[in-house]
Order: structure tokens, then C-alpha cells, then sequence
């Protein structure tokens, strides 16, 4: 079972996603540092060293869509209470194969831990690299089961002319060959899911990511 996550977000990534028939999969925690909830179509996964006894006996109670149960607000600030975590919001899950050669948009590698976007990446991912570029900067790091992660930050001087596309696709060339990189922009950010989606990243579902405070 330890492994069933990263198995899970694998076959997802592939487009082979769980059946939609309604249920919650309760699985362990890969690590101590990521606990959430993904939900994909009529099916969600919930990673938690919990019980899953109390998953779904919270999951019962609530008087809502059955659908929607694991992304409602009261199952989510009972998941908060029960584990001492903490979460910022409900996240478009998105996901892309890596692309070959090597990034159109000019980019550094730097080594700034005080930029609020790395400060943010290493709470919540492991083996992160940031780069940047004329007026944005791209983060990559292993996150969720060990899965590739990008982010990206556009100066607000530099927008509507393509930076933030650039970034996200240029992440799809930093990763290895064989791998695929995920993304996960807040909802109301439609820049972000705008920008990610013109890069070839699609989406596969909603996350809510509870972090240890």
C-alpha cells in the first residue's frame, strides 16, 4: 500500500484514471510531509495516515453532494482539526509529459532561498531548483509521491505577452525524458491556468494539499 499513491497519480498522468463510480480510496501518506485530497471524476483520493474508518464515517455525515463530499469545506477543516495541518486552497490538478532539448525562454539558475515562491516550493517539495528569467522565475522540485512539480511567478510588468507559458513549458524540458511534470493552479488564478494549459498540461482533477505546521 505504501506505494499505491504514486501508483494512482502514475496511471492518472497516463490518462488511466479510478473508476468513476462514486467512492473515496483512502491510501498511507507517502511521507510524513504530504497529506490531501485528490478528486477526479466521481472518485476521490484522500492520503492520510488516518483511519480510514474516519474518513469515511466523516465523509457520511455531511449533508452534501456525495460527489463533492471530499472537497467540502467541513470535511476539509475536519481533516485540518483531526491532523493539526494546514492547506491554502482547492487547486487544478494539471499534468504534462516532458518535452526534448532544451527551453526556448533564456533562463539562470539561481540559489535564492528568501524569494517568497522558493521559501513556499521547499516547505512543500524536496530537491528544488529555481531558475529565472527576464521578468519571471520557474521552480521545480519533487512533491506529492515524489512526483515532479513546476511553479512559476510572473512580474506583473511583464504580463499578457506569453512569459508565463514560456516558463511552464520550459519545465516540461527540465525534467527527465522519460518523466512528466505536474502544476497545480488555484482556481480563480485563470492567468495561471491559462498560461499552464497553453503549455500542454491537462488537467486531471482537483487537490487540496494539507501541510504539517
Amino acid at each position: 500500500m505504501k506505494d499505491a499513491l504514486r501508483d494512482i497519480l502514475d496511471a492518472a498522468a497516463h490518462g488511466e484514471f479510478p473508476p468513476p463510480d462514486g467512492a473515496t480510496t483512502v491510501v498511507p501518506q507517502e511521507n510524513h510531509r504530504d497529506a490531501g485530497v485528490i478528486a477526479f471524476t466521481a472518485h476521490s483520493v484522500v492520503f492520510t495516515d488516518e483511519d480510514p474508518e474516519w474518513v469515511h464515517a466523516t465523509l457520511r455525515a455531511l449533508d452534501c453532494d456525495a460527489l463533492a463530499a471530499t472537497m467540502n469545506p467541513r470535511f476539509l477543516a475536519a481533516f485540518m482539526n483531526r491532523t493539526g495541518r494546514t492547506t491554502d486552497t482547492i487547486d487544478l490538478l494539471t499534468v504534462a509529459p516532458a518535452l526534448p532539448g532544451v527551453p526556448a525562454v533564456a533562463l539562470r539558475e539561481i540559489d535564492d532561498p528568501d524569494h517568497p515562491r522558493v521559501a513556499r516550493a521547499r516547505r512543500r517539495r524536496g530537491d528544488v531548483r529555481v531558475w529565472a528569467a527576464d521578468g519571471g522565475v520557474l521552480v521545480l522540485g519533487r512533491g506529492v509521491a515524489g512526483r515532479w512539480e513546476a511553479a512559476i511567478e510572473v512580474d506583473e510588468a511583464v504580463r499578457h505577452r506569453g512569459l508565463g507559458r514560456e516558463l511552464a513549458t520550459a519545465a516540461r524540458h527540465l525534467v527527465p525524458a522519460d518523466a512528466v511534470v505536474w502544476a497545480q493552479q488555484a482556481a480563480g488564478n485563470a492567468r495561471s491556468v491559462r498560461a499552464f494549459q497553453a503549455a500542454g498540461y491537462r488537467p486531471v482533477g482537483a487537490e487540496a494539499l494539507f501541510v504539517a505546521l
